[in-house]
């Protein structure tokens, strides 16, 4: 077992300064005893410096790319057949001895406020976050024999005690799994069952959704027991928080390349699967997000973010209960999404920063008056594209607010490529050029060739955030990821343009084969989004007799009498006046809601399941 130990001297506790690092080193390690030299972490740049006029400016290449011939403006290298990013490289750590808890305490910054209740208005400071992360790790390690390598189920609506879990479980090397709180019984059981946790975090009224036939402990997300509560219940968080640190303890030794956490993929296709991402994985996405929002260490006053998507989720992990913590922000959690308490959160606690996925910005789009967002910014959307309408009236009716948008897998551990400044908004459709740091090819799927400009393939991503692999399942992660260049096959259809912008396509998968003729359901569901009546709209695959396929939409008409004179035959007239013969929608079914993940992407599946039983 490799351990690392360092000495501290407790009036080094004594400055007016608050060193989180050295709190944290303190809980951990015993003082006065011969120690170990830790190497550096050290922030520094992967690839040579680069002049810092023109460092966020685009077309001015700012990625390294070795002499090759790279064209400025798009980022493309015909030699290699490579796109190149155009921003500035983010620096790393180069240290190898690194876990993501540290890094974060690590950062310097002038926030006071880590995290709001929007609910019960609790606020808890950095200094208190920071001991409530150490402290839960002692007690995980020495009460519970938590230990480096070992998975951890975190199962919890979004709530301050996320990230405090989250934080104290990967500072110990464990391996941090999240589930979806909506999740039923039975798929919270298979996803124990792949990843074996050794123990639980859940809420009261989740408990009675983990199998029974698993003996592990439970740890409950509440301050008090109650009489019967499950017999499986070994301590509240509170009650290990109050149990005082083990100076004595000696701490294992946590690298970068260690497993960090195992989140699972939507499943939106296939059968969900374990993505595996590395301490380097979220640390380089972390650098990317704070790079983005140009909230770099001693980079101004702090923001704050509102948060309404869910922390289970590698948008909400990435950002909320990790990354924003490095620039001093303050977030404001809400348990889950309701339009009045967001509105209130957003006025009372000041936000400035709204982070969203296309069905929340689309339910303020509804609304018939504007809502007053105070001191609000900037809007954050990602999970799913946003049509060139949805903007153009978001736009409209909050001329003030700047819509940013990105793009990114749990297999890339967030974002690969986003717009970060109101300008590259303004080029609809697009979901931004690369990220830093990242490279990327566009490959015809058929022959397998690498695609120029302007030309619509595969988008495959390479970058220091791309997962290590799927969990247990080698056959999966070679179809997704090349073991020698590490490559990873996204699966969508892109293209990239002149200037180096992205522009998602579609799912490879999703497309509609008609007569030979490809056809994508997001450029008929944005359409579909167009029409006065219609407030929501997915568009499947639908075997004929002739076992081919056409287009089939699934229609959510505008509430009252005046949506139901919508008929099936009218969305249908509507599409044919506007899209060419073979992507016609043939088949129109009106329901009261479209299935969706947690980020905004269509339920397919579900879908083409409920069309193959009906008559």
């Amino acid at each position: 077992m490799e351990t690392t130990l360092i000495s501290i001297r407790y009036n080094e506790l004594k400055d007016n300064t608050f060193s989180p690092v050295l709190f944290f080193s303190l809980l951990f390690f015993p003082p006065n005893q011969g120690v170990k030299p830790k190497p550096s972490n050290k922030v520094e740049l992967l690839s040579p410096p680069h002049p810092s006029a023109g460092d966020q400016q685009l077309p001015t290449m700012a990625y390294p790319t070795n002499g090759l011939p790279v064209d400025p403006r798009s980022g493309f290298c015909p030699s290699n057949s490579i796109f190149y990013s155009k921003r500035k490289p983010v620096p790393l750590p180069s240290s190898p001895y690194l876990d993501v808890t540290t890094f974060l305490f690590s950062r310097r910054h002038s926030g006071t406020i880590a995290f709001i209740d929007a609910a019960s208005g609790c606020r808890i400071s950095f200094r208190a976050l920071w001991r409530s992360v150490t402290t839960l790790a002692s007690a995980l390690s020495s009460c519970l024999s938590v230990r480096k390598g070992q998975v951890v189920l975190l199962l919890s609506p979004n709530s301050i005690q996320f990230p405090i879990v989250s934080l104290a479980v990967m500072s110990l090397g464990a391996v941090l799994t999240t589930t979806n709180p909506l999740n039923t019984p039975r798929e919270i059981a298979k996803q124990i069952s792949d990843s074996d946790p050794i123990l639980a975090f859940a809420t009261r009224t989740l408990v009675g959704k983990l199998p029974r036939d698993r003996d592990f402990p439970i740890i409950l997300l509440g301050d008090h027991r109650i009489a019967g509560d499950d017999a499986r219940i070994r301590y509240t968080i509170e009650e290990l928080m109050a149990i005082k640190p083990d100076l004595r303890r000696r701490r294992e030794t946590v690298r970068q390349h260690n497993t960090a956490t195992l989140l699972y993929s939507s499943g939106t296709i296939r059968t969900s699967k374990g993505v595996v991402a590395t301490h380097r994985n979220l640390i380089a996405m972390i650098q990317i997000i704070l790079n983005r929002l140009k909230l770099e260490e001693g980079g101004g006053a702090p923001e704050t973010f509102i948060c309404t998507v869910p922390m289970f989720h590698i948008y909400g992990l990435a950002a909320f209960a990790t990354g924003l913590l490095g620039s001093g922000s303050t977030v404001v959690i809400l348990p889950e999404f309701e339009m009045g308490e967001m509105i209130r959160a957003i006025r009372e606690y000041g936000a400035t920063y709204l982070p969203l996925v296309p069905p929340i910005l689309v339910a303020m789009l509804k609304e018939p008056t504007p809502l007053p967002l105070g001191r609000l910014r900037r809007v954050l959307s990602g999970g799913a594209p946003l049509g060139r309408e949805v903007i153009e009236e978001f736009r409209a009716k909050y001329p003030w607010v700047e819509i940013l948008q990105s793009y990114g897998l749990t297999e890339s551990t967030g974002m690969g490529a986003s717009t970060d400044s109101a300008e590259e908004s303004s080029r609809y459709g697009t979901a931004g050029p690369l990220s830093p740091n990242t490279e990327a090819r566009i490959v015809d799927p058929d022959t397998g060739m690498s695609l120029p400009v302007n030309r619509t393939g595969e988008l495959w991503i390479r970058g220091p955030y791309v997962m290590k692999g799927y969990f247990k399942n080698p056959e999966a992660t070679s179809t997704v990821l090349d073991s020698e260049e590490r490559w990873l096959k996204t699966g969508d259809l892109c293209y990239i343009d002149k200037d180096g912008y992205l522009f998602v396509v579609d799912r490879l998968k999703d497309l509609i084969k008609y007569r030979g003729h490809q056809v994508a359901p997001a450029e008929l569901e944005a359409l579909l989004l167009t029409h006065p009546l219609i407030t929501d709209a997915a568009v499947i695959p639908f075997r004929n007799e002739r076992g081919g396929q056409y287009p089939m939409a699934y229609v959510v008409r505008k509430a009252g009498p005046v949506g139901e004179r919508l008929s099936a035959t009218g969305v249908m007239e509507f599409v044919a006046e506007q899209m060419a013969r073979h992507k016609r929608i043939r088949k129109v079914v009106f329901v009261s809601a479209i299935p969706k993940n947690p980020s905004g992407k269509i339920l397919r599946k579900d879908l083409i399941k409920l069309a193959a039983s009906e008559p």
